[in-house]
């Protein structure tokens, strides 16, 4: 027989056998818990018995954030087919009950959610940790809303752009678990003005980790001081070497470890930083021993000094793990569609963000589930593939959803990715843009020359 279907069929034949003795609901009721409850109920508004109390609200808020079709309209309408399909009276098609009903959805709430969420998927997932630790990710990235004024007063555009062409610009930081790809939690602030950078951000998230934890990031969080709170906390961090110091790495200095690997001693910036107060500038050590290592065409700093329990090699290929976090929030812009959010005020904004987040939660739960089935890491399978089956799953009704689910989860497992270790493709796309210029003048001034002299002929 040939080795590869042997292969298959052994993987076939364990995958069954791991879902004949696997509760498909057990992981499930990680979310119904009495301690997350708990915490959903206390986070619940004072509400009377409505058409869309808090918790259908956020039902169909999230199944908007999963659609291609993010209209309130669209929710409004599934709801009623379903409830002529069950017999029930169904509701008005009008979108104004629904609206005001995600109004009322605490903020708080649903952010508590993700957080809650992340953390059980977190701690649950049959996943391989770093040396017998966990390993976090962090990463930030923008989000644009709409041009509205209520939008533009709390994320401002960019300073480059003139008023009415820009879009207001909000910044997220989120720290992600590597072994499940769960969110764990996120700080959003402006992308312009004070208190909205990625350090920032972070230092409000610090709370989040645990210790002996290993916290990933690029050349944004290799700063002094945010290494010098993780050694008090005992969280160990590897991040890229930042660019200007970079430049004055000499392997030469300092205690050697191997090659272009050692150890140096930093010494305490002299002035401090806006953002810090005199007296936690003054507890802050004088000096700091830190590893630097190059390890491909980067150089890395860590807190993780001793070069026999971390070996340069082991730190090389868990940094290549860094990556992971770029494709999550390629996930969370593209696949679902949160690059451009929807809602016309700051406040609705920021609630449809933190859905988009719970949506993503739970499309990872399915993840990792799907993956303690088919004997497998939750990073081998496929976050589209995923979304794409449980859109088609809950367009069904539930009548036989015991005999079907682990079937379901089992679909979800045959797709496999990430075995494409150092794959390397142009930045640059193939099919040339629509043949439309860029709006260079406020939207209004433009359609008062299209009124008085048409539009023109030809669109270079």
């Amino acid at each position: 027989m040939n080795p590869r279907r042997q292969a298959a069929i052994l993987q076939q034949r364990r995958t069954h056998h791991l879902a004949s003795n696997a509760d498909a609901y057990a992981f499930f009721n990680l979310l119904t818990g009495p301690e997350l409850f708990d915490q959903v109920e206390s986070l619940l508004p004072d509400h009377r018995e409505r058409l869309f109390p808090p918790t259908e609200t956020l039902s169909m808020f999230m199944a908007q954030a999963l659609s291609a079709d993010r209209s309130c309209q669209r929710a409004v309408n599934e709801l009623a087919v379903k409830q002529l399909r069950a017999g029930l009276k169904p509701c008005s098609t009008h979108t104004g009950g629904y609206c005001r009903a995600r109004q009322r959805l605490p903020v708080e709430m649903v952010s508590s959610l993700v957080r809650n969420t992340g953390n059980l998927i977190s701690s649950n997932a049959r996943s391989g940790q770093w040396m017998g630790r966990p390993v976090r990710l962090v990463d930030g990235t923008t989000v644009v809303m709409p041009d509205t004024q209520a939008n533009q007063d709390a994320y401002p555009q960019s300073r480059g752009q003139k008023p009415g062409l820009g879009f207001p610009i909000c910044r997220m930081v989120g720290i992600v678990c590597l072994s499940s790809g769960a969110l764990l939690n996120a700080a959003l602030g402006r992308f312009r003005g004070k208190g909205g950078d990625e350090q920032t951000l972070l230092r409000s998230m610090l709370d989040t980790l645990n210790t002996g934890d290993v916290l990933l990031g690029d050349a944004f969080y290799a700063t002094y001081f945010l290494l010098c709170e993780l050694q008090r906390r005992g969280i160990d961090g590897v991040f890229e070497q930042y660019g200007a110091r970079r430049r004055s790495t000499d392997f030469r200095r300092g205690t050697r470890l191997g090659t272009r690997d050692h150890l140096i001693t930093l010494e305490k910036p002299r002035k401090r930083p806006a953002w810090m107060s005199q007296a936690s500038y003054e507890q802050a050590p004088d000096q700091l021993e830190v590893r630097e290592l190059k390890a491909g065409n980067k150089i890395l700093v860590t807190t993780l000094g001793c070069a026999r329990e971390t070996p340069k090699a082991a730190l090389k290929a868990l940094f290549k793990d860094r990556w992971h976090v770029e494709l999550d929030l390629r996930n969370l812009k593209t696949t679902m569609g949160l690059e451009m959010l929807s809602c016309k005020t700051a406040a609705m904004a920021v609630k449809e963000l933190w859905v988009y987040l719970l949506a993503h939660n739970l499309i990872r739960l399915l993840m990792v589930q799907s993956a303690s089935i088919a004997d497998c890491l939750p990073r081998q399978l496929s976050f589209k593939h995923t979304l794409q089956l449980w859109l088609a799953w809950r367009q069904f009704d539930g009548s036989d959803i015991d005999e079907c689910f682990h079937q379901l989860l089992m679909l979800i497992a045959q797709q496999r990715v990430g075995g494409r270790s150092g794959r390397m493709e142009p930045r640059a796309v193939k099919r040339r843009q629509k043949p439309y210029p860029l709006l260079t003048r406020a939207r209004q001034a433009e359609r008062k020359e299209i009124r008085k002299n048409g539009h023109p002929r030809k669109v270079k």
